[in-house]
């Protein structure tokens, strides 16, 4: 079983998409697991290492954009099921973006 791809997928909510802050707190999520693990744009890729903040901020990600996961290793189940929850929370910052930064919509 450890040998098995894990993949999951979650739409970004949050106003600003997978900015800095973001992206770091998903890097030290992914780092908190042994699995090695993936994040891409699109379900075939082209992939990026989870566990590196310089190549999460590249993926560049806005509001509305999909993340797909994959992973392999003892824990991949528990690391894919637990970013995909993170993203599903706005990165726990749905309150700071509310009270702060707009969409920059309309006015």
């Amino acid at each position: 079983m450890s040998h098995a791809q894990i993949k999951g997928e979650a739409v970004l909510t949050n106003a600003v998409g997978l900015h800095a802050r973001p992206s770091v707190k998903l890097t030290q999520l992914a780092k908190s697991f042994a699995a090695a693990i993936e994040v891409g744009l699109a379900a075939d890729g082209p992939w990026v290492d989870a566990k590196s903040p310089v190549k999460i901020m590249r993926v560049k990600a806005g509001k509305g954009a999909t993340l797909h996961f994959r992973a392999h290793g003892a824990d991949a189940a528990k690391a894919v099921a637990a970013l995909v929850d993170l993203v599903d929370r706005r990165f726990d910052e749905e309150e700071a973006e509310a009270a702060g930064e707009g969409t920059g919509g309309a006015a």
